[in-house]
């Protein structure tokens, strides 16, 4: 009796420590939770308080680290993006001896305040970059504007946009180059089977001028079978000989005769 009260008792603890460290695992995910909620309300309030600035035109010599070096003594800034020049100009570019770096043909500087981006934009646009005297860019001048009910999201989404076309005119033209190359090997194909039907006809004629039959065989065509097909004999009609016909007086009389 005893062991089996102390059997009871034991297990009686082990399913209030269970329940326990039940509870305790459901309190932590619950905490969580709730400052993983606590801390998406607080980046959405700061996206919403969030300004957006445009740069239609990016000098050369600047990139995202001296832009935001250069910016940021207005405000805090959050995130900046370039977008880099065509590659086909960089190309064309460094060809004809331009400058043989990393170029930019617009950009987007996030500001953590609205005011802090309409201030920036307002103060900036059509001035002079300034800085050093020996800068490459203290002659450049800003083109900066600021996006009215504009968020970061909108740029990711245009970019993934721009990305889709992109990756969609690129698999047409590999498409149509993959047709040009298999028209242009079936013709390859077509041309060799050709030259070398010409060669086995050359090779025969050069042995047959060689033994000296140059005079082509007459073709024998096989006989041309007639098929004839047994006749019925005709029936004469007998009953139509010796069936009585009119007089012509007869007739006369009927028809108006005298």
């Amino acid at each position: 009796m005893q062991s089996e009260e102390s059997h009871e008792l034991a297990n009686e603890v082990s399913t209030k420590e269970e329940s326990k460290e039940t509870m305790k695992k459901s309190q932590k995910a619950d905490r969580k939770k709730k400052k993983l909620k606590e801390k998406l309300l607080k980046e959405a309030t700061k996206a919403v308080n969030r300004g957006v600035c445009y740069l239609s035109r990016i000098p050369p010599h600047m990139d995202h680290v001296r832009l935001r070096q250069i910016l940021s003594q207005f405000g805090e800034i959050d995130r900046i993006y370039l977008a880099p020049e065509d590659p086909e100009a960089q190309v064309h570019r460094k060809k004809a001896g331009g400058f043989r770096g990393q170029l930019f043909s617009e950009g987007w500087v996030e500001f953590a305040k609205k005011s802090i981006a309409k201030r920036v934009a307002d103060m900036l646009n059509g001035e002079q970059i300034g800085g050093k005297k020996k800068s490459a860019i203290y002659y450049d001048i800003w083109n900066i504007k600021y996006l009215t009910k504009f968020k970061w999201d909108d740029l990711t989404d245009e970019i993934a946009y721009k990305s889709a076309i992109r990756e969609q005119k690129l698999n047409m033209v590999m498409s149509a180059a993959k047709r040009e190359k298999d028209f242009y090997l079936s013709k390859v194909e077509k041309s060799r089977a050709m030259t070398e039907i010409d060669e086995r006809m050359k090779k025969k004629r050069k042995i047959q001028e060689e033994s000296g039959s140059n005079a082509e065989p007459a073709q024998v065509f096989p006989p041309r079978v007639v098929r004839q097909f047994r006749q019925k004999t005709a029936i004469k009609n007998e009953v139509s000989q010796s069936k009585p016909g009119l007089s012509t007086d007869v007739l006369a009389s009927v028809f108006g005769g005298s």
